[in-house]
């Protein structure tokens, strides 16, 4: 009897490619426990406090830009071991960096990396998983993120807690950012072992090594139909250009991508994980406790990550969503509270607010967008378009870490959060009236769902022309 696939070597590649997570989760998070020494240190306004955590993003809007372009012409597989190169050389140039400005520019580098790595990771996985379990193997880069976030704050901790104040001021942030480097080595190592995109074997008319990789993932029969519909969209996206986007459907599906990854920064979640330990140290926290109490915010982000990834093609994106959404409003609603009426007594009940916020974030807006993206576009154009979508997640991204600090000084920590509710009861909104559910859909399914009649005919008399 054929053997229908090997599951060991889907967890593989989703695996491999999904620890790209992991150079963005440390990156995330290791700045959060370096900024309060470089911000004494260099005394750094507000705004430059913002610059040297925001700067990552500059390289990451430069890299998602070009990781499609880069990608066709040398291959996913070749452009992640890209990423992880020059994440490598960002944690040595951070550790060793002399000043601010060498620190901006290494941390720009490594912006690059992440960026490469953050735009092919889920589409690469999107590319190989089977449609069944595609949900749960999608979320491997959100999980990964998640670890990435977890293991660098009590790395955080553990080095702040390894030496005096004045020896972290002087090399203990130094050690917290050239930690870096072995993220970054391991995902080197794992990207040896994974193969390329069947899709880009077949643009690059290797086809039997498309189809080799096909059935070790699915077995012979998917393999076979794989194959065809990849070939058929392939010369589908040979007449088809960036403006196909611009068209009524496909239009839609640019908005609704658009949307998903600005949603996915703008929430709240990042301003918790880049400034944890100040808006702890707010409320009373000291001699390090702060950053134990984002460890423990960190563990939430694991334990409900899992729980997404168990879940998410069992009720499906979009009531996840939608519950999530609406309970960050809630948390964002009673945290801001707290902050404006007793937030000097109000230590361990901000936990549990900050806590349950996390938890919703991460069944939710946190790894389904990642998903969805890659899902909602047409194989011919997938590339361009969640490009083009996570261009605006890295520059909502950038914004959240500019103007946090700002936003919190000038307005006050109470309206920041109130805001970050306002923005979710928008996202629940929009989820509940715009989002389409693409639970246990093929990509060619979902393409459907933008399509007008006449271009799913043409379509359709290619693929008939192909078999």
């Amino acid at each position: 009897m054929e053997k229908k696939h090997s599951l060991w070597y889907v967890i593989l590649i989703a695996s491999a490619a999904g620890m790209a997570g992991l150079l963005y989760g440390f990156d995330t998070a290791v700045i959060s426990g370096a900024i309060g020494y470089l911000q004494e240190l260099y005394n750094l306004s507000p705004a430059m406090e913002g610059w040297v955590i925001s700067c990552v993003m500059i390289g990451g809007v430069t890299g998602v830009a070009l990781s499609g372009f880069l990608s066709d012409r040398w291959g996913r597989k070749k452009l992640l071991m890209v990423s992880a190169i020059f994440f490598i050389i960002s944690a040595l140039g951070s550790a060793f960096a002399l000043g601010v400005t060498t620190l901006v520019l290494a941390r720009i580098l490594g912006g690059l990396g992440i960026g490469f790595a953050s735009a092919l990771s889920v589409t690469y996985i999107s590319e190989c998983a089977p449609p069944a379990i595609r949900g749960r193997l999608g979320s491997m880069y959100q999980l990964f993120t998640i670890l990435g976030i977890c293991a660098t704050f009590y790395i955080n901790y553990g080095v702040a807690n390894s030496g005096t104040h004045e020896w972290a001021l002087d090399v203990g942030w130094r050690w917290m950012l050239g930690y870096g480097t072995i993220p970054g080595i391991l995902f080197m190592i794992l990207l040896f072992f994974i193969p390329e995109s069947p899709r880009y074997l077949v643009q690059k008319k290797d086809d039997e090594q498309a189809f080799h990789i096909l059935k070790r993932i699915n077995g012979e029969q998917v393999a076979q139909k794989e194959l065809k519909e990849i070939k058929a969209s392939i010369e589908i996206e040979k007449s088809s250009s960036a403006k196909e986007l611009l068209r009524p459907g496909l239009r839609m599906a640019m908005g609704v991508g658009v949307f998903l990854a600005l949603f996915n920064q703008v929430i709240g979640m990042n301003a918790v994980t880049y400034y944890g330990p100040d808006i702890f140290r707010s409320v009373g926290f000291e001699n390090n406790t702060e950053f134990l109490a984002t460890s423990i915010i960190g563990s939430v982000q694991v334990v409900f990550t899992i729980v997404a990834i168990l879940l998410i093609d069992k009720l499906g994106r979009k009531k996840l969503m939608a519950i999530g959404s609406s309970l960050m409003a809630v948390f964002m609603l009673l945290i801001g509270s707290i902050f404006y009426f007793d937030p000097a007594n109000a230590g361990v009940l901000l936990i549990i607010m900050i806590a349950g916020f996390t938890a919703a974030f991460c069944v939710s807006m946190g790894p389904i967008p990642w998903i969805m993206i890659p899902e909602i576009f047409p194989n011919h154009l997938r590339a361009k378009a969640v490009g083009i979508a996570t261009v605006f997640l890295w520059g909502a991204n950038w914004a959240i870490g500019q103007f946090t600090p700002v936003l919190i000084n000038n307005m006050g920590s109470t309206f920041t959060f109130w805001m970050f509710a306002v923005i979710n009861v928008i996202c629940f909104i929009f989820v509940m009236t715009i989002v389409p559910e693409t639970k246990n859909k093929t990509l060619e399914e979902i393409g459907q769902l933008w399509k007008s009649k006449d271009k799913t005919q043409k379509e359709e008399k290619i693929q008939e022309e192909l078999v």
